[in-house]
């Protein structure tokens, strides 16, 4: 394998392990195991889209392979119902300038392009569209106040 240590360009953000930056995905515990994976994948895809920092930092092991580390931090994976998923939303409203938000509605799983998501999304009301999971990324104070009595997804 190439030994290519190269950093990748990161954005200048306050991260790896700088600033006060939680994550948090919250997910509905009666998905199907597949759905439930999917559903975490795509938002952490999300929140990685947009605070590239909270990754791609290479690493290579003592044989020269490299690999990007996964995140930087810890993302608890937490359980809640779709109307809790939607509470949290409304919330978060108040704090977009701060926080980074991500959302799962269930009619996306249906879709099976994103230009199919983009076009259908502005016909929706996430108040009316179940909700497989949402995902936040910002301030220490902000994500434990929105998340602070979830459980963990067990």
């Amino acid at each position: 394998m190439p030994n290519d240590t190269t950093p990748l360009p990161v954005q200048a953000l306050p991260l790896h392990g700088t600033g006060d930056l939680r994550l948090a995905i919250i997910a509905s515990p009666e998905l199907p195991t597949g759905h439930l994976a999917n559903t975490v994948a795509t938002i952490a895809a999300g929140l990685g889209a947009t605070h590239p920092g909270i990754g791609n930092v290479p690493l290579s092991d003592a044989n020269g392979v490299t690999i990007l580390n996964s995140a930087d931090r810890p993302i608890p994976i937490l359980q809640a119902s779709a109307a809790q998923m939607f509470e949290i939303i409304q919330k978060a409203q108040a704090h977009r300038a701060n926080l980074t938000l991500v959302a799962f509605p269930e009619f996306a799983r249906k879709l099976h392009s994103c230009a199919d998501y983009e076009a259908a999304f502005p016909q929706r009301a996430l108040a009316t569209e179940p909700l497989s999971g949402v995902g936040l990324c910002g301030p220490t104070k902000l994500v434990k106040s929105l998340t602070g009595a979830l459980k963990l997804l067990r």
